[in-house]
C-alpha cells in the first residue's frame, strides 16, 4: 500500500488488539503484526495486514509501534532484551503502549526508550471489546504533547474520546481510576440485581427504568444483558480486572489516597477469581453476590 500514513507494527492481537488493528487497516494504515497465537495472525492476514515471525521483524521498518498486551510483565518482555522492541525499532520511531500497566512501568519504559531515540506514549483504553470493535474507545494518554499530536490521527481511528492527561504514566493513572469506578459500579449493579430478583420484581423492567435515571450508567447499558442472561462470555476478564485493582490499590497507597470501597471490591474480585471464575467477564461479580446471598450462581 503506497500512502503517506506511518507504517505501523502491532504487537499483541487479543480480544482488544485484533479488532483495533483491523480498524487501523480499514483506515488505510499498513499494519504488520506479531502475536503468540497463530489463529490471531491468520485473522490479521485475512483482514489485510502483514504477519511477522518475530517482534524484531514486525518493528524493523515501523514508524509507529503499537503494543496491546495483558500486563506489566508482558510489556517488559516485548520491550526489553535483544529480541525486543527497543533493540530493533528504528531511532525516531514512536512507541504507543495501549496495555493497562502500572504507571511506574510506563515511566521506566519511556526513560529506557529515550536512550534509543524512541519516543513513548502510554495510551491505555476503556470501552472493552465492544468499544474496540466499534472504534469508540476512550483513550487516556501520558507523554509529550508533540508525540501526542503526531499519534492523534492514528488514535482517532481507534477511539472517540482521546485525551492527553499529563506526563509519562498519567494515562495509566487515569486508567487505574477508570477501573476503580467500573468495578465499584458493576458491584453495585450486581447487588441490585440479586436484591431485585429475590424480591420477585421483573428484572428486565427494573433495569430499564433504573438505567433511565440517576442510577443509569455506561456500565449498566453495556452489562444489562450479561446480568439478565447470566452471559459471562468475557469482554473483559475478571483475571485482568483483578490485576487492575492491584494496580489502583497499590498506586493509591503510594500517593496516600484512601480507597475504602475500592479495596473492598478488589477483595470481592480476588475472591471471585479464587473460586475459579477468573476467565469470566467482570459482570460475573454477580456470581459472588449470589454466593454471599446463599444462592448457587445461576
Amino acid at each position: 500500500m503506497s500512502n503517506n500514513l506511518p507504517k505501523v507494527a502491532w504487537i499483541g492481537l487479543g480480544i482488544m488488539g485484533s479488532p483495533m488493528s483491523e480498524n487501523l487497516i480499514k483506515a488505510g494504515y499498513d499494519v504488520t503484526g506479531f502475536t503468540l497465537e497463530q489463529d490471531k495472525l491468520d485473522r490479521l492476514a485475512a483482514a489485510g495486514g502483514t504477519v511477522a515471525a518475530s517482534i524484531a521483524e514486525a518493528v524493523r521498518d515501523a514508524d509507529v509501534v503499537v503494543t496491546m498486551v495483558p500486563a506489566s510483565p508482558q510489556v517488559e518482555a516485548i520491550a526489553y532484551g535483544a529480541d525486543g522492541i527497543l533493540e530493533n525499532a528504528k531511532s525516531g520511531a514512536l512507541l504507543v503502549d495501549m496495555s493497562s500497566i502500572t504507571p511506574q512501568t510506563s515511566v521506566d519504559l519511556a526513560k529506557a526508550a529515550k536512550d534509543k531515540g524512541i519516543r513513548v506514549l502510554d495510551a491505555p483504553v476503556s470501552g472493552g471489546e465492544a468499544g474496540a470493535i466499534e472504534a469508540v474507545l476512550s483513550i487516556m494518554v501520558g507523554g509529550e504533547q508533540a508525540d501526542f499530536d503526531e499519534a492523534k490521527p492514528l488514535l482517532d481511528a481507534l477511539g472517540k474520546t482521546i485525551v492527553l492527561c499529563g506526563p509519562h504514566g498519567s494515562g495509566q493513572t487515569v486508567k487505574a481510576a477508570n477501573q476503580l469506578i467500573v468495578a465499584v459500579n458493576i458491584q453495585a449493579c450486581a447487588e441490585a440485581v440479586v436484591f431485585l430478583e429475590k424480591s420477585g420484581v421483573d428484572l428486565k423492567a427494573a433495569l430499564d427504568v433504573l438505567n433511565g435515571g440517576l442510577a443509569g450508567s455506561t456500565v449498566l447499558t453495556r452489562k444489562k444483558d450479561n446480568f439478565l442472561n447470566r452471559d459471562f462470555k468475557p469482554g473483559f476478564r475478571i483475571d485482568l480486572h483483578h490485576k487492575d485493582m492491584g494496580i489502583v490499590t497499590d498506586a493509591a497507597r503510594n500517593v496516600g489516597a484512601a480507597l475504602p470501597v475500592g479495596a473492598t471490591v478488589a477483595q470481592l474480585v480476588a475472591s471471585l477469581r479464587a473460586q475459579g471464575d477468573g476467565g469470566l467477564d467482570h459482570s460475573a461479580l454477580l456470581r459472588a453476590v449470589e454466593r454471599l446471598s446463599g444462592d448457587q450462581p445461576k
